[in-house]
């Protein structure tokens, strides 16, 4: 897969300096991988869901949340953002025009 704005991930995520390596390695494989599907994705990150046009991935067990658009077809995949729990449970991000 080919992530697309992974500096914008990185950079926003260092603000929270105890996740580094949890993003980092999921960078890795992402870039290593070749998923089909949501279901693909489950096969390494099991709690990974769909929410709206998005994938939600848990970052550090449940402390964070990495949400992106995943374009199986042509194996992309779009950082949207990165955000604590507390953070993605007030909804706002659902407000974008993309959700």
């Amino acid at each position: 897969m080919h992530l697309i704005t992974d500096r914008n991930l990185r950079a926003e995520a260092e603000q929270y300096p105890n996740v580094k390596n949890q993003v980092e390695t999921w960078i890795s494989v992402v870039r290593k991988a070749a998923w089909q599907n949501l279901e693909e994705v489950r096969r390494i990150y099991k709690d990974a869901e769909a929410v709206g046009n998005f994938t939600v991935f848990n970052i550090k067990g449940n402390d964070y949340r990495l949400i992106v658009s995943i374009n199986y077809e042509n194996q992309m995949i779009y950082y949207k953002y990165f955000l604590t729990h507390s953070e993605y449970d007030r909804d706002k991000w659902k407000n974008g025009p993309h959700f």
